[in-house]
């Protein structure tokens, strides 16, 4: 886990060095300045010296100076290395989620990504900056002051001695029971993002079934679950001053007494009990400290993990040593294919397809909800792998393409479509970034969109909100429709991708499919057979396997289930699922 996340550190070493070797400087600082204030109560004021009052005096201000200068360094060389890291982190999770197949998104919910984007790096970018310069001055100061402690007094540094034991042992136990609790709150947060995230991106939904009051009583369960852990992590953590302040006073208690004796013995002077009773706080508070930094590391590693998680995560798919980049043609082939979406499922979701698609053919894919029709086109633009057999696509198998040639080649239109914020020109460029705007235009002419988008005041430029929240359903399909044919891909899926459509703009667009797009094969998935009816072939779906494929007469007088299924639309009612 460290290897992973220091391997993010990248180009803010130099910052993280220059941290420690700050606050170091700033401590030895610290440490000087009450050597000096001693010597300018026991030599200066004592003695009436004023000559080496003015001197002292003087580098009494030089320290403070350097010891502000290293402090104010050292801040800013942390601030820096650790929002740096954080920067690293957000990126390189973010590079590689992109690469992830869809086997591996499927281990991580939305809500979970987001709070290891945010939440997560938050907490280990804290961490790190803590570490740089708390970590590094603490330690340093409860060292440099006990050795000079010690220096002055081996008895009096004896009960700072006994004071660090006692006072790690019950700071080392509340660290303990606060670190069940904080490992606890993190996972929570996820459900929390997941509550505000559905009810966002749901929101008219939300409100047509009037279910604000359940939505904010989910909230509030979710914000109030992570109260409580904190609440309880934070009830043992805030023992950390009580048991502070009883020690310090304690300590200055027990060496005012044993001092003044010491003093009185002339073993001691009052410059140097001054001295002890200064480098008293810097011990005490330096073990406070520590003990905080064990509260935010602890705190941290839980997100520490979970950010591992990410990166460490490896996509399933990958391309072969040598890829083959070119696609020659959009024929496929499933050759004995079956599929299953965990290795460990006993019953695969496909099983044994095998049949063959010809370059430029249009193939209509029915069946019923479950039957593997859109597990079945997922598997031609790899976005999962095949379990058994071979899937070929231009005469190669896909696990030889490079992913990227690929998938240009095949366009794919989901039924759930999704639009980025932007301009319409500029979600269409999504299918190709150096298109004109002839060229957008022409592909909305083809999928039926230039008709509303005229009619726009700003036409093309008119802005998209995110998700495509100011166009309707089926204006949302045409447009990824049109995006996806700016693409000139050599095969093209349309996965239920004209349901929000009429039948009238569902036939102009397959007309223009057949017209303007000869040779490129298509695959449509969809329930109404008037919409597959007039494909060259059609597979019909039910249970994993192919029951029937052929034309629609073939189909009508061979097949049961489609033959039952036209009858039941063509009176007006049924579907596959019926």
């Amino acid at each position: 886990m460290l290897k992973t996340l220091g391997a993010q550190i990248k180009e803010f070493k130099k910052d993280s060095v220059l941290t420690p070797v700050f606050m170091i400087g700033e401590v030895i600082m610290e440490t000087i300045i009450p050597l000096l204030m001693a010597s300018i109560i026991d030599n200066g004021v004592t003695a009436g010296n004023m000559k080496h009052i003015y001197l002292i005096g003087i580098l009494m201000v030089g320290a403070a100076v350097l010891s502000l200068t290293f402090g104010i360094m050292g801040g800013q060389f942390g601030a820096r290395a650790s929002a740096g890291f954080a920067r690293n982190l957000r990126k390189a999770m973010y590079e590689n989620i992109q690469t992830f197949s869809f086997s591996n998104i499927d281990k991580f919910s939305t809500s979970g990504l987001v709070t290891r984007l945010t939440t997560d790096v938050t907490n280990l970018q804290n961490a790190y900056q803590m570490i740089l310069r708390m970590c590094m001055r603490a330690p340093a100061t409860l060292i440099c002051a006990m050795v000079m402690s010690f220096v002055i007094s081996p008895r009096l540094a004896s009960v700072y001695l006994v004071a660090v034991v006692a006072l790690a042992c019950v700071l080392g136990l509340i660290v303990s029971q606060a670190t069940k609790h904080f490992s606890q709150a993190f996972p929570k947060y996820d459900a929390l993002n997941e509550s505000v995230q559905e009810n966002v991106s749901a929101i008219r939904v939300v409100k047509a079934y009037v279910r604000e009051d359940y939505e904010v009583e989910k909230f509030k369960t979710a914000s109030n679950n992570i109260y409580k852990i904190f609440c309880k992590a934070e009830g043992i953590v805030i023992w950390n001053n009580p048991v502070m302040n009883f020690t310090v006073y304690a300590c200055i208690l027990a060496i005012s007494w044993m001092g003044a004796h010491m003093i009185v013995q002339d073993s001691l002077t009052t410059g140097q009990l001054m001295n002890m009773l200064t480098y008293c706080m810097n011990i005490l508070m330096s073990l406070m400290m520590l003990s905080m930094i064990f509260v935010m590391v602890t705190m941290s590693m839980a997100s520490a993990r979970r950010i591992c998680e990410v990166l460490q995560e490896e996509a399933d798919l990958g391309n072969p040593d040598e890829p083959v980049r070119e696609v020659q043609d959009g024929s496929i082939v499933f050759d004995h294919v079956s599929f299953s979406y965990k290795k460990e499922a006993e019953d695969p979701v496909l099983k044994d397809i095998d049949l063959k698609i010809r370059s430029g053919e249009t193939i209509g894919i029915i069946g019923g909800t479950g039957s593997a029709k859109s597990s079945l086109v997922n598997l031609v633009s790899r976005l999962y792998d095949v379990t058994e057999g071979r899937l070929l696509v231009g005469g190669v198998d896909v696990r030889n393409y490079d992913m990227e040639t690929l998938r240009n080649q095949v366009a794919v239109v989901l039924q759930n479509n999704v639009l980025f914020s932007g301009t319409i020109l500029e979600n269409l460029r999504w299918g190709d970034r150096e298109a004109t705007e002839e060229e957008c235009r022409r592909a909305c002419e083809m999928a039926c969109a230039d008709e509303f988008i005229k009619k726009m005041p700003d036409g093309y430029n008119t802005y998209i909100e995110q998700g495509g929240t100011n166009v309707s359903g089926g204006q949302k399909q045409r447009l990824c429709i049109a995006r996806a044919l700016l693409k000139k891909p050599k095969v093209l899926i349309l996965d239920d991708s004209t349901s929000a459509v009429d039948t009238a703009t569902d036939a102009k667009i397959r007309k223009a499919f057949a017209q303007v797009i000869p040779g490129t094969t298509k695959l449509i998935i969809a329930q109404r057979i008037s919409s597959v009816e007039h494909a060259d072939r059609i597979i019909v779906m039910n249970d994993g396997q192919i029951d029937g494929f052929g034309t629609h007469e073939e189909l009508l007088k061979n097949n049961a289930i489609y033959r039952e299924v036209y009858d039941a639309q063509m009176s007006g009612s049924g579907d596959f699922d019926e």
